[in-house]
């Protein structure tokens, strides 16, 4: 039985029992991506933790403080409703990877991509594997990802400079449901790792954690 095939019969068993797997006492798990080409998918490790517990403390959300890294291509994606991804360099995803992401968030999970400085290149063309009739769009300041807990009017906020070019959040959608928010030019999870990192200004750091708490939000409430 071919890869693809066992993917689409074990998701309808999950589908049928449970949308996504809750862990312990705690309603959701969160994962980061991991993937093949060398690009550093593990760039990062104390951000998304420290977005989870930014999360359960300012807006009373029950996450697992736990977070996983998962295999783009393995059936386990299905267990996190909530991914994010990183890096700096290359991205390569198969076509049983792509097969896998595409029929997850085509199942209501939700990804989030934040460029790392160098990620660009690569995952534009790789998310064409995933989606090849669907384009990156760039979202207009009064979408409702910048507008929830905490309002960003101007949309993301510039975490690091790189190229002296203006923060850019891109989604793709599933009908009227985004499925992929695309931070571009704005780093913002160097803005959520611990101060010793890049010891950035607390006042950096708590805009760049407002706005993954934004994007939390949106993605279990849209």
């Amino acid at each position: 039985m071919k890869k693809s095939f066992y993917i689409l019969i074990s998701l309808t068993l999950i589908i049928a029992s449970y949308s996504f797997r809750q862990a312990d006492d705690y309603s959701y798990q969160f994962a980061v991506l991991k993937y093949s080409g060398g690009g550093d998918w593990y760039a990062n490790p104390t951000s998304v933790p420290n977005l989870v517990k930014f999360c359960n403390d300012k807006l009373s959300m029950n996450i697992n403080p736990d977070v996983a890294e998962i295999d783009v291509g393995s059936i386990e994606i299905f267990n996190y409703p909530f991914i994010h991804m990183t890096g700096h360099g290359n991205v390569v995803f198969s076509d049983d990877d792509a097969q896998n992401l595409r029929t997850y968030l085509l199942s209501g999970g939700f990804l989030h991509i934040d460029d790392n400085y160098g990620l660009d290149k690569f995952i534009r063309n790789e998310l064409k594997k995933v989606f090849p009739n669907k384009e990156l769009i760039e979202l207009p300041f009064s979408h409702k990802i910048y507008n929830q807990s905490y309002p960003f009017k101007k949309g993301l906020p510039k975490i690091h400079e790189h190229d002296k070019k203006a923060p850019q959040g891109f989604g793709i959608y599933d009908e009227d449901r985004l499925m992929i928010f695309y931070s571009y030019e704005c780093d913002l999870g160097d803005g959520w790792e611990d101060y010793e990192v890049h010891k950035d200004p607390e006042e950096l750091r708590t805009k760049a954690l407002k706005m993954g708490a934004n994007i939390v939000q949106y993605a279990f409430t849209k």
